[in-house]
């Protein structure tokens, strides 16, 4: 399967009505993507179910009464919640737990790091349209304002998040250990139990290895394969469902009255209660159809649940029932699984079948594994890690090394250890639950403060979806020592690093916000900055968005030179999922114009793929001589627009692929005639007098209105671009301050301290080259 469609058509959308084919190929699609978990949960469902809590009986009430719950959980949790409510509330597309997040943090102007500008609230993707109708109660107001005053409500909100995000990951080592196990588990009805025990885990383990060791390949190179093998299955289980239903049970439809259901929490009680950890597990993979939105389309996804996936499952599940109704000796206990009611004749190539379509369902949970991982390290709530992109056009296939190796670990521990359906089946079902019950949380408050809509509409669906999920909550939670004990140490881990990396880095920006550096000191120091200016560029590096950092002031005292272009480089994320290129960079002057200093804050989304060095410094030097060529207080249009702040004026321009009239720069290095510069008679150039080893030419539109001064301004970023680019970066080393108390210490003083050594550092989110990099030590009392 090519994703390249999907990634096409997100763009399109946004310009033009989606086309009816491009919608059926989305849905087909979607099907190896976004259903691979969720149609591979008849595999272990009724063995989780009947484990022990309950015993199947001649009355069939109690199969009778599961599959009722199978039926209406399906139908109200990934049919009603997600595909007709949740869907709606994307972030320009996106979805998934942290888009929830971000969405709120932009209609309550919160944020993940305290560098919000005036200018990213123009970022197109910023704004999001409210809800047709004006708010019914004004309650919306007056909870925006609670969450930005207090900072309480704001790092609870923040905890919601990093707990659903945490089970997220979670769900990424259980899914494919309890999906792979229960496949493989077919091969106990062709071997005796003895010798079953002994081949079941090796194997599982195997086809574990062998699917983590494939992920740095990319989905996209075996996609095609992903939604033919779903389809095959999907079909396989929904006919090996009407055969069973004709031959043993025509009449087990009369099981879907939610009758049963109240007939079998009577009989069973208790067990019956807790049984419904097992049930909950027909929903696994659902939080998929949100979290795989930006690949897609909310239409297409509604398509391909409505139509394929759900009546196949249903049949699937009243198929088991209906077989089970006529089979009530039990011989041993995997008598109750999927493959039981598989015909003999067929067992062996269903079995082949259910192992790929348990890879496929693996995979897609792997792959959201690495997008959310990604997500929280771009808004600063994890770690920096390195990040591949197996795709140039698909910008959601990503490989993370460091993630991936981890889950092959935890997943192959929790087969080994466990090596049974039913305490993978209680850890994966207690994950599964918390993040949808996040998410219900977190859409109650979307209803309210995004779309201003009534408070009884929110609370009527927290009612409705949170009761559903609450019942299912409490009967996962109840198997805390037979297997649910896994997912809270899992996501406790995870939430522990999220929050110290993030809590470090906050106080570490709030730390050179305090003690950066004043405009009049810089103006004292005059043009040469006190030092010899030596020819080139130096990018220094610095969090700050306004302002000159204190990290400047050790640069200026300890170096005997610097460049005669300063270039303070701020790299940040915005919470949005993507930076169109024309607002790409923000750029200003710092002091007068002799001094050569500017700003220049470059701003992508937690979903923007960061490009290569080369071309980003490219796009860098073109956007400065852009910034110059306007003039910062002379532009009046053209897709500029300039903000105030504090001592400088910043202007929004966009890459250099995106300037439709604007400056363009061509490195040569040969001594070409200046006459072939690709260019036309619309164009000309100006260019450095010098003869270097690399020229660099700016093309410039046609009779651009440049003084004297931009002229020379220019003419020395050209000279300086030519003799090459030094990259500074200050090198913190974080400190509790004296008097702090124990628990701050041991956070910073160890647990960000411990994360800031052992993972990726500044320079390799640039690719920076090695050779041109310099490292300036600092201490920071935070």
């Amino acid at each position: 399967m090519d994703l390249e469609v999907a990634e096409d058509y997100k763009s399109s959308t946004i310009k033009k009505k989606e086309s009816w084919r491009t919608v059926l190929t989305l849905a087909f699609q979607s099907l190896g993507v976004v259903y691979g978990d969720l149609s591979t949960s008849p595999l272990y469902v009724y063995k989780s179910t009947f484990a022990e809590d309950i015993h199947h009986s001649e009355t069939n009430e109690e199969i009778y009464g599961v599959l009722s719950f199978i039926f209406w959980t399906l139908t109200l949790i990934p049919l009603l919640k997600y595909v007709f409510i949740v869907l709606r509330a994307d972030d320009n597309g996106e979805g998934g737990t942290f888009a929830l997040y971000s969405l709120l943090c932009r209609h309550t102007k919160m944020s993940f790091l305290p560098n919000c500008q005036v200018a990213d609230e123009e970022l197109s993707a910023y704004k999001k349209k409210d809800s047709a109708g004006p708010p019914v109660i004004n309650i919306g107001f007056t909870m925006k304002s609670m969450l930005e005053k207090h900072k309480v409500l704001q790092k609870m909100l923040l905890l919601l998040a990093l707990i659903g995000t945490c089970m997220v990951i979670g769900d990424g080592v259980l899914t494919p250990a309890i999906s792979v196990f229960s496949a493989v588990s077919g091969l106990e009805l062709s071997m005796s139990k003895e010798h079953h025990k002994y081949v079941e885990v090796p194997v599982a383990c195997f086809v574990l290895v062998c699917l983590f060791a494939l992920q740095h390949y990319g989905t996209h190179r075996v996609g095609f394969l992903f939604a033919p093998i779903t389809i095959t299955w999907l079909f396989c289980i929904s006919a090996i469902g009407v055969y069973n239903i004709i031959l043993w049970n025509p009449h087990v439809y009369q099981a879907l009255s939610p009758y049963y259901m109240y007939k079998f929490l009577k009989k069973t009680r208790l067990q019956g209660w807790m049984s419904l950890g097992g049930i909950l597990l027909c929903i696994t993979g659902s939080e998929a159809m949100f979290a795989d939105l930006g690949h897609f389309s909310q239409l297409s996804i509604k398509i391909a649940f409505t139509s394929v996936v759900y009546p196949s499952l249903i049949l699937a599940y009243m198929g088991q029932a209906a077989y089970l109704s006529k089979h009530h000796i039990i011989e041993s206990e995997y008598k109750i699984g999927f493959y039981v009611s598989v015909p003999e004749r067929i067992r062996w190539p269903v079995l082949a079948i259910a192992i790929l379509a348990a890879v496929v369902g693996s995979q897609a949970i792997i792959t959201g594994t690495f997008s959310i991982t990604k997500q929280c390290s771009a808004l600063g709530c994890f770690p920096r890690v390195k990040i591949v992109h197996t795709s140039s056009k698909i910008h959601g296939q990503i490989y993370i090394p460091e993630i991936n190796w981890t889950l092959m670990l935890l997943c192959l521990a929790v087969t080994i250890g466990f090596r049974d359906t039913k305490r993978m089946g209680n850890a994966a079902g207690l994950a599964v639950i918390t993040v949808m019950l996040v998410t219900t949380c977190l859409m109650s408050l979307v209803m309210v403060i995004c779309w201003n809509q009534s408070i009884f509409l929110a609370i009527g669906f927290i009612l409705l979806f949170g009761s559903i999920e609450a019942l299912y909550f409490s009967a996962s939670l109840i198997k805390f020592l037979e297997g649910a004990w896994v997912p809270i140490a899992l996501a406790f881990t995870f939430m522990v690093v999220m929050y110290v990396w993030h809590y470090g880095t906050v106080k570490k920006y709030e730390f050179d916000v305090q003690n950066k550096v004043s405009i009049n000191w810089l103006l004292s120091l005059g043009p040469s900055l006190g030092i010899v200016r030596v020819r080139g560029i130096g990018l220094i590096h610095t969090e700050l968005v306004s302002g000159i950092p204190a990290i400047f002031s050790h640069f200026v005292t300890n170096l005997p030179a610097f460049h005669q272009v300063l270039v303070f480089l701020c790299i940040k994320s915005v919470p949005v999922p993507y930076v169109q290129p024309e607002e790409r960079f923000l750029v200003g002057r710092i002091g007068p114009k002799e001094y050569r200093l500017y700003r220049c804050i470059v701003r992508y989304g937690y979903h923007d793929v960061h490009k290569d060095d080369m071309e980003f410094e490219r796009d860098l030097v073109c956007s400065i001589a852009e910034f110059i060529r306007s003039g910062n207080s002379d532009y009046n249009g053209g897709g500029m627009e300039e903000f105030e702040k504090e001592d400088e004026k910043m202007a929004v321009i966009g890459t250099s692929s995106s300037f439709n009239e604007g400056v363009r720069m061509c490195d040569n290095d040969d001594d070409d005639d200046p006459g072939e510069t690709a260019g036309t008679s619309e164009l000309r150039e100006i260019r450095s007098p010098m003869v270097p080893r690399k020229r660099v030419r700016f093309v410039l539109p046609e009779n651009p209105k440049i003084d004297r001064d931009a002229r020379e301004e220019l003419q020395d970023l050209m000279e300086a671009r030519e003799a090459g680019m030094a990259f500074i970066l200050g090198h913190s080393y974080v400190r509790a301050k004296r008097g702090s108390s124990f628990m701050k210490k041991l956070v910073i003083n160890y647990g960000y301290d411990f994360l800031r050594r052992n993972c990726r550092g500044p320079s390799y989110a640039w690719s920076v080259p090695h050779a041109s990099t310099l490292e300036v030590g600092m201490v920071y009392h935070v």
